[in-house]
């Protein structure tokens, strides 16, 4: 009996002594992130031109579910929209596109303006090839709001970071544009 307890001992601190030393392994390959300095920068502009009925081929937005009929508040609670959004180096919604931003957001508090969002910047330019996706809450009420960049794909192969986005322009509910700051901290 004695020595079946010492073979269990034997067989226990094996494992754990293969577990500190894995866990060691690991630990030692993963690579540090610098905070203060990233090892990729961009700054972008997002141009949304919003459907109305009127502007069929200039629409780069669509409302599909908006259920303000239903008397949700007055902070567009519920409204889905899907986007497919140019996106340039300078404020210019005529300057060339270098990406596009496709996606969707919707509305998600009854008390003040706020979205969740789920899109992908899509390069394909002689510059970037790839996507960013980014995903996360936009208090849009903020003047300063920082999202999750949590991979992509090509020149930004899982690639992990920070937007911040700042409105720089709304012309009423027709057209906006934000200003996306991107900070990459995980770079390949």
């Amino acid at each position: 009996m004695a020595n079946q307890v010492s073979k269990h001992i034997k067989t226990l601190l094996s494992f754990f002594l293969f577990v500190l030393l894995l866990s060691d392994t690991v630990l030692s390959v993963r690579k540090s992130i610098n905070l203060k300095k990233p090892c990729k920068h961009f700054l972008l502009h997002l141009h949304n031109v919003a459907y109305d009925s009127d502007n069929t081929a200039n629409a780069t937005s669509a409302t599909v579910i908006n259920p303000m009929v239903l008397g949700l508040g007055n902070f567009n609670f519920g409204k889905f929209v899907i986007f497919d959004n140019p996106v340039t180096m300078d404020e210019n919604y005529l300057s060339k596109p270098v990406a596009r931003a496709q996606g969707f957001f919707f509305y998600n508090k009854k008390t003040t303006y706020n979205t969740w969002m789920a899109f992908t910047l899509v390069f394909n330019s002689t510059q970037h090839k790839g996507t960013m996706t980014i995903i996360d809450a936009n208090p849009m009420m903020e003047p300063t709001r920082d999202l999750s960049i949590v991979g992509g794909t090509g020149d930004f192969l899982m690639t992990r970071g920070i937007v911040t986005f700042t409105t720089d322009l709304i012309q009423s509910n027709k057209y906006f544009r934000l200003k996306m700051d991107i900070k990459l901290y995980e770079c390949y």
